[in-house]
């Protein structure tokens, strides 16, 4: 009650202009920072809750149970800066072996992987291990019809992009676009790079072009 009071002005004629009267005392205290686009009490709750988790997760995880063993783990894998520049694109390259490697970043992936490759296999493997779901989103949740138990649903995965729109849409979801397949486009090329593949910039734009298409196709 405190609270809310603290953030009210009761000067503020409720009836004249009830937004000052109801929260001209937050205006008053708080500014939004350059970094957001809003502030409210839950930013400020979720920049408090962040204070107390690094300071969780840089404890000592000896004792732990091991769902916060694997917590500080990940925390301390993602801030060891120094190791993942020293690691470079290694973790992306063993991501893509594991999953038959890209076509689009292979000298004769069609003569070498492809006779051995499993859509369903793969598709599989980058739902367990990577949590990414292409073409089909499939997860285990509480049954509608009955609560008491769990089943698999199947349903749509999200796009690339955040929405349809950004497929079809002219203006600034135009420019997002031609901008998405530059990015495609980049990151192929520095995979190619990386393995030691010839540069072959025009067989790079073809088949990013035709992973655009696919992506429309699907959004449609």
């Amino acid at each position: 009650a405190a609270r809310i009071i603290q953030n009210m002005d009761p000067t503020a004629d409720p009836c004249k202009d009830f937004y000052q009267y109801a929260c001209g005392g937050w205006l008053n205290r708080h500014v939004i920072p350059e970094t957001s686009s809003r502030y409210s009490i839950f930013d400020i709750l979720r920049d408090e809750l962040e204070i107390i988790l690094k300071g969780v997760l840089e404890t000592s995880d000896q004792g732990d149970r091991e769902a916060f063993q694997k917590a500080k783990i990940l925390y301390k894998s993602c801030m060891n800066e120094s190791l993942i520049e020293q690691r470079d694109s290694l973790p992306l390259l063993e991501a893509l072996r594991m999953v038959g490697d890209w076509p689009v970043a292979s000298a004769d992936w069609s003569k070498t992987k492809e006779p051995s490759w499993s859509m369903e296999e793969n598709l599989s493997i980058m739902n367990s291990r990577f949590n990414k779901r292409v073409l089909i989103d499939m997860f285990v949740w509480n049954d509608d019809r009955d609560s008491s138990r769990h089943i698999i649903y199947i349903d749509q995965p999200s796009l690339g992009m955040p929405s349809r729109d950004y497929y079809f849409n002219g203006g600034n979801y135009q420019r997002v676009r031609e901008a998405y397949l530059q990015f495609m486009i980049t990151i192929a090329k520095m995979i190619r790079e990386d393995k030691n593949v010839s540069k072959d910039d025009s067989f790079v734009q073809e088949e990013m072009a035709k992973v655009m298409e696919l992506e429309t196709e699907i959004a449609n």
